[in-house]
């Protein structure tokens, strides 16, 4: 069956040459964007009261944009002044830049992963004496605290924001050939919205092997999976499947 609308489940890209945009032109499909989580910050209150004080801590370890945004939040909340001293621990070097938003990147001690959070441990080895604070959300990757136990240094995660499902009711009879999910959470968001939503002829894409295995759990066919040794990207598993089937 050929594909006329695709359902992206996060927000619509801010940049006017996103490989979506290529897709929508090349195979005449509509592509709709709506975020199906949200994230919501933590009060300051909140992080106090999992006895969290930030003057304790010599170094943030940030897995992601959203942990760099709360981080300063937070912190601006607390009227924390953020030490020139502090380092960072980025696990991808567009966390590192998109840190510049917040320090002056060149004046500030700044350590970059390369992609997967494994990759800062020998970064963090070399500071086993310091104290490292992980500003995350509430659901947590475990390889993440996994590893900094193994590297046996002194952290402590502190809860600073919560991925929520989003209120979806307003797509309760719009029906799309494809449903693109990038989480668990999101495969989560659909049940909670539409508890009775049957696949039929849609067709499921996914993105991870979580997401994968929390699509097989709710008993959903994926038929797009990304990555892969050919699509390393949501957009590039799109692009492969749409050839085949909108011929």
């Amino acid at each position: 069956m050929k594909v006329k609308t695709i359902l992206v489940s996060q927000p619509e890209p801010k940049v006017e040459n996103s490989p979506y945009f290529d897709i929508q032109q090349k195979y005449k499909v509509k592509i709709d964007f709506r975020p199906f989580i949200h994230v919501e910050g933590a009060t300051a209150k909140e992080v106090r009261q999992q006895k969290i004080d930030l003057n304790n801590y010599t170094s943030i370890i940030l897995t992601s944009k959203n942990s760099v945004d709360h981080f300063f939040r937070v912190a601006e909340e607390m009227r924390y002044k953020v030490p020139e001293t502090l380092k960072y621990f980025c696990q991808s070097e567009a966390i590192a830049y998109y840190l510049q938003k917040y320090v002056v990147y060149r004046k500030r001690k700044i350590y970059v992963g390369m992609k997967d959070f494994k990759d800062l441990s020998p970064l963090i080895k070399k500071f086993k004496d310091d104290k490292f604070l992980l500003p995350a959300s509430d659901k947590l990757n475990d390889d993440v605290p996994q590893t900094l136990n193994e590297l046996n240094v002194d952290w402590k995660q502190g809860v600073f924001f919560r991925t929520a499902m989003s209120d979806l009711s307003d797509l309760r009879d719009v029906k799309y050939d494809v449903l693109a999910f990038f989480s668990p959470t999101g495969i989560n968001s659909l049940f909670m919205n539409f508890p009775d939503f049957e696949q039929n002829e849609t067709r499921i894409a996914v993105f991870g092997s979580t997401t994968q295995k929390e699509a097989l759990d709710h008993n959903l066919r994926v038929d797009i999976m990304a990555p892969s040794a050919e699509s390393p990207s949501m957009t590039m598993a799109l692009d492969k499947y749409l050839a085949k089937v909108n011929k």
